[in-house]
């Protein structure tokens, strides 16, 4: 059965603007029931991905390349089984590095996305992405739960899905105003976008 509010809480969020280096980098983090080599075989596994995320073509090895359907691609910068996935995605400055921690009982995913600060804008562009990451993280868990047997994006579109979309986007509305930054201009014109784009069902032509 699927909670909202405890999949909600399950997710670490935060934000952070590197004004040394002008990027700003938006992090999730969640604590799954699984060992390390599992999760990490759905993360990288041509077979499992598109069962709860997308599917992908292309080369998961260092100097290789992939390709989302419908999504980013980007290169391979880093594959160290099972602790660390560092890729580019949508663009060479676009980085997303994954790592991976066990615990006897669990595995812990931390990714995070840095961009360019003049891509993201300021702190608000976190609201650009990070709901989709929070959608990531939660198709993951229900993936390894088993719970996931159909089309993935189909499930991204279901009513429990747009009701956590809209509680992530506060969230994120949340984590960045903390952060301090952004202005609350910045944050309004962004929580607007990503509530648009995240809580709008795609409806069928004709």
């Amino acid at each position: 059965m699927f909670d909202m509010l405890e999949e909600i809480a399950a997710i670490h969020r935060a934000v952070a603007v590197d004004s040394t280096a002008d990027v700003v980098s938006v992090t999730v983090a969640r604590t799954y029931d699984a060992d390390a080599d599992d999760v990490w075989d759905a993360l990288t596994s041509p077979e499992r991905l598109p069962r709860w995320f997308y599917p992908v073509t292309g080369d998961l090895v260092v100097g290789g390349s992939f390709q989302l359907e419908g999504n980013a691609g980007g290169d391979v910068l880093a594959c160290e089984r099972p602790t660390l996935l560092r890729v580019t995605f949508g663009g060479p400055q676009s980085v997303v590095e994954v790592r991976l921690a066990e615990t006897p009982a669990a595995t812990t995913v931390e990714l995070t996305h840095t961009v360019p600060l003049a891509m993201a804008g300021s702190g608000a562009g976190a609201l650009f992405v990070g709901p989709g990451w929070d959608g990531a993280l939660v198709a993951l868990a229900r993936h390894l739960r088993g719970e996931l047997t159909g089309d993935p994006l189909a499930a991204a579109d279901a009513p429990e899905m747009i009701r956590f979309n809209r509680e992530s986007v506060d969230r994120w509305t949340a984590v960045v105003e903390r952060s301090g930054t952004a202005g609350d201009a910045e944050v309004a014109g962004a929580r607007e976008m990503a509530l648009a784009q995240y809580t709008t069902v795609p409806t069928a032509e004709g």
